[in-house]
């Protein structure tokens, strides 16, 4: 069923991961100039691949084993970039002035936290058809 609440959750996903890097900082350079998602390759793709696995999640609603393994796969991908921002934001320094950072980092955070709650409402869906069909 595609009206149940991890729907709400995936499609806030897709939002987050597909809209928000694009429009907020993940930080600032030395000279003061705003790095954004768009500005590299890897870090846009990643988004584009997190929202697009967040869609697939939700055109799989018919098999919710499905469901969690792609939620699954985001996660780590999700992690994989939170990775990728602290790597780099711990290799930012070196310079004279410090870089800061931005609000874009904790994008990857708040996806995992909507991904968990997805699959928190998928392994209840599933646990109910299973204790329905015990009953038959």
């Amino acid at each position: 069923m595609i009206q149940r609440i991890q729907t709400i959750y995936l499609l806030i996903v897709i939002l987050i991961a597909g809209i928000l890097p694009f429009w907020v900082n993940l930080w600032s350079d030395a000279e003061g100039n705003e790095i954004f998602a768009k500005n590299d390759v890897f870090i846009s793709g990643a988004f584009y691949v997190s929202a697009l696995l967040a869609l697939i999640a939700i055109v799989l609603f018919k098999n919710r084993k499905n469901q969690f393994v792609v939620n699954r796969l985001n996660m780590i991908l999700n992690l994989f970039l939170l990775g990728f921002f602290v790597y780099r934001s711990l290799n930012l320094s070196g310079e004279i002035s410090v870089s800061e950072k931005g609000i874009g980092m904790l994008i990857p955070i708040i996806s995992i936290v909507f991904l968990v709650l997805a699959n928190k409402a998928i392994k209840k869906d599933e646990d109910l058809v299973k204790s329905v069909d015990r009953l038959r």
